[in-house]
């Protein structure tokens, strides 16, 4: 525990931003596996336009109607 009150506050700063760190470092290798599992499903294959097509219509139907579609 730190000897005095700034040095606990100085402390707790220093690690908030390593939890910080960690948080984005984190969100980096969930959204690498998540480019890996898209690709892995050929939509990268998919030219521009289409693919923007497809991810709109998923955005309009939300992620759940359209898990139910494909469960059908």
């Amino acid at each position: 525990m730190a000897k005095t009150l700034e040095q606990e506050r100085l402390a707790l700063e220093e690690d908030e931003r390593k939890l910080q760190s960690r948080r984005k470092m984190l969100e980096e290798k969930e959204r690498e596996q998540a480019i890996t599992l898209v690709d892995r499903a050929g939509l990268l294959k998919l030219d521009g336009k289409r693919l923007g097509a497809l991810m709109d219509r998923i955005k309009t139907l939300g992620i759940e109607a359209v898990e139910k579609k494909l469960a059908a």
